[in-house]
Order: C-alpha cells, then structure tokens, then sequence
C-alpha cells in the first residue's frame, strides 16, 4: 500500500523515490510504531550536527487506506490541510465546540506566505482536504462546506488540483 502511494504521486508528476543509501543520508522513515497517521509538513532539518537525520511519517494500524497515504506522503512533501489555507473561510466554516480538545491545530488556518496554492482555487475533494466530522467530540460536524452539494474528505487519491500544485511545486512544468 505504501508503493502503491508513492508510485501514484511519482506516475502524476516528476517526484521519484529513492531508497536511503547511507544511515547519514536524511530520509524519511515509515513507522506504524504509533497511533495514528502523521507526519511532519516538509523537509526537516536537524537543528545541530548531532541530531538525527531522519524524519517520521507514521501509519499507525487505521490508516492502511490509499488516500490516507497518499496524504501522509503529501504531507513529507509539504502539503498542509485544505482546510488550514489563508482563504477557507470563504470555502468552509469551522466549527471549534465540536473538536476534540488538544486537536485544534489540525485546523489551524496559516497565511499565503505558508501555504502558497501557485493559483490553484480551493479544492474540496483534495486528498487533503478533512472529511465533515474529523476530530469530532460529539459526532456533529467539525467543517461545513459553503457550498451546498459538495462532498470534502475523500480518500482515493489525489485529485487534479492536487497533482497541478504537486507539479508547480516540484516540476519544471505542470
């Protein structure tokens, strides 16, 4: 399932993945050792030369689905939520009494200095994007789209917004 991720972003754009050479070499290492799926968003550095090189992105038992991978390895890449881009507000409405206390940050909303969209609009079914009752506390919704009739949360794969900003942001053409 893993391949079959990296092999779906690697056939829709120019990124390849390679395995490490050497234990020095930075990587990103594929754990399953704790719960939950997460990675950290973009190349991390080690702070000193004594640091590891490594960075983690975990697939935690639950998170065995193509999309789901998929949006880990996005996230290795540097893809944030949909939901946290400058302008969702104009997409979605967050609804905060009904997320999970110590969870917010997952809808934390940055500026276009953080996440740049390289004039993609916002995209509902990007694999990216949070389904309606993430983080839920109570079963009703965390999100609602402002766009009536729209489906957000989707875990297939990634969608063609997804593939354009992958291109822009890695390959010379999109």
């Amino acid at each position: 399932m893993i391949e079959d991720g990296m092999a779906d972003i690697s056939n829709k754009s120019c990124i390849k993945f390679v395995s490490r050479k050497s234990d020095t070499e930075h990587a990103v290492i594929i754990k399953g050792t704790a719960s939950g799926c997460f990675s950290s968003v973009g190349y991390n550095s080690p702070d000193d030369e004594d640091e590891e090189v490594n960075q983690v992105l975990n697939l935690g038992k639950r998170c065995f689905r193509h999309g789901t991978v998929v949006h880990e390895i996005l996230h290795t890449l540097g893809f944030y939520h949909m939901q946290s881009t400058y302008n969702r507000d104009d997409y979605v409405k967050i609804i905060w009494e009904n997320i999970l206390q110590g969870v917010e940050y997952n809808f934390n909303k940055y500026n276009n200095n953080t996440i740049i969209d390289f004039g993609v609009p916002y995209d509902y079914d990007s694999v990216m994007h949070y389904p309606e009752k993430a983080f839920s506390k109570n079963g009703n919704k965390t999100i609602i789209p402002l766009k009536e009739g729209v489906n957000i949360g989707q875990r297939n794969g990634l969608s063609e917004s997804d593939v354009l900003k992958l291109n822009f942001m890695y390959c010379e053409e999109s």
